[in-house]
């Protein structure tokens, strides 16, 4: 080998994007989990821990810094790549303390809501809603239909007029669901 291959390796080797990736060049997902079970002190399946290992089908953009692993609330944390723009949620086996249900028979909409809200909903169940996306000087709306109640900033289920797939967004106000993408 080369002083000049040789001198690459060790700087990819050295580089965090690259020890970031398993085989494939994704995001490594074993090595994301192991960090999740390490900051939140309980195995997978375990009291406090999350539900189940990370699906291995996602396919992640490797994240050039360490991915944010915030604190657990609603029942799961986030994983975050904040120079990608990625996040993922992952569901949180409940532990004596946590706020909201999550096991493996209920981690729908105990996810997006907490299990005892302080707030009246902004949003009720069937309301027509405004969808809005945009980034960069721009914005795209579309109309939707709420499909559970939702507080000032919670997540809900929408469903886009012109489609027939469910989405989930965060509640702005009164009418308004914002979402990364649809």
């Amino acid at each position: 080998m080369t002083r000049k291959g040789l001198a690459l390796i060790l700087l990819l080797a050295g580089s965090p994007a690259y020890a970031a990736t398993d085989a494939s060049g994704f995001e490594d997902l074993t090595k994301l989990e192991g960090r999740v079970v390490g900051a939140l002190d309980a195995d997978v399946g375990k009291p406090g821990g999350p539900v189940t290992h990370l699906d291995h089908r996602l396919k992640l953009q490797p994240c050039p810094q360490p991915v944010a692993i915030d604190p657990p609330a609603l029942g799961a944390v986030a994983l975050r790549c904040e120079s990608i723009g990625w996040r993922i949620r992952v569901p949180l086996v409940k532990a004596p303390g946590m706020n909201a249900v999550a096991n493996s028979a209920a981690v729908g909409p105990a996810l997006y809501q907490s299990a005892q809200p302080t707030t009246p909903p902004l949003i009720k169940r069937g309301d027509p809603v405004q969808l809005v996306s945009g980034d960069n000087g721009f914005t795209v709306t579309t109309s939707a239909v709420a499909q559970e109640d939702g507080r000032l900033g919670g997540r809900i289920r929408v469903k886009a007029s012109d489609r027939n797939q469910i989405m989930i967004g965060m509640v702005e106000d009164g009418g308004s669901v914002r979402m990364s993408s649809f």
